[in-house]
């Protein structure tokens, strides 16, 4: 644990050195919010103000997925810069240096959840319910992000460079967004595509989000969505120190 701690703090000074590295969690929500609200936000639900109630939500799980891709990223940039060999070299439980990547994190997570509320709140989105299940919502965004990210951390080591993880994420994220109700009622949707967000996790994450800050169904989403977080952590922390067990010995 200690270990684990020690690189993640490592992973929040390189954050402090190189403040522009959060310029993407910080001003991307302002930038999509304002996107999707007053350019399609009219056109969808005939009125900005009700589709910023509506995408408010959706907007705080996309960020955090979207956040997500840097851990695979700088991962991968430390196995190329040699900082992936050196602290193989140390006596340190392989589980480390993943945890500590994962741990950083959270950072900007955080700060990604902090600018798109903050900025919601601005442009007059206005919660339904009471601080606990805001704060409950933060946190399972929270929480879902950081078990998805075991899947970035097994692209970092297994793809040859941070541009391959960066095209591999893409092609994961964007389907799993925007073939969701992050944007839009999936009853708009054809069949063959609803079929697809019905087993869509992020579409149960949506639910709960939008459950806990504006009311209605809460208990199941929430359910299913700590289930996907079991089972993404289950299957692919595994695969990652597999993969990081590979590294070792190729290289």
């Amino acid at each position: 644990m200690t270990q684990c701690l020690t690189l993640t703090w490592r992973g929040i000074v390189k954050l402090r050195r190189h403040p522009a590295s959060l310029a993407d969690v910080v001003f991307g929500p302002a930038i999509f919010l304002v996107l999707f609200v007053y350019v399609f936000g009219g056109a969808i639900s005939g009125s900005t103000r009700e589709y910023l109630q509506f995408v408010l939500p959706g907007m705080l799980g996309l960020m955090t997925l979207l956040a997500t891709m840097g851990v695979g990223t700088a991962l991968n940039q430390d196995i190329e810069k040699g900082v992936f060999d050196r602290i193989r070299s140390l006596p340190t439980p392989r589980i480390a240096p993943l945890v500590g990547a994962i741990g950083a994190d959270v950072v900007r997570q955080v700060i990604a959840i902090v600018a798109l509320l903050g900025f919601g709140l601005a442009l007059g989105f206005r919660f339904s319910t009471g601080p606990l299940p805001v704060l409950a919502a933060c946190a399972l965004a929270l929480g879902f992000a950081l078990a998805l990210s075991w899947v970035w951390v097994l692209l970092g080591l297994s793809l040859p460079n941070a541009q391959a993880v960066q095209g591999l994420g893409a092609v994961i994220i964007f389907p799993l967004s925007f073939a969701s109700n992050i944007f839009v009622p999936t009853d708009t949707m054809p069949g063959w595509l609803a079929a697809f967000v019905q087993v869509n996790p992020v579409r149960h994450l949506m639910d709960a989000l939008r459950g806990l800050m504006l009311g209605g169904p809460v208990a199941q989403p929430v359910l299913i969505t700590l289930a996907w977080m079991v089972g993404f952590v289950a299957v692919f922390a595994p695969l990652a120190l597999a993969a990081y067990r590979r590294r070792s010995l190729t290289s």
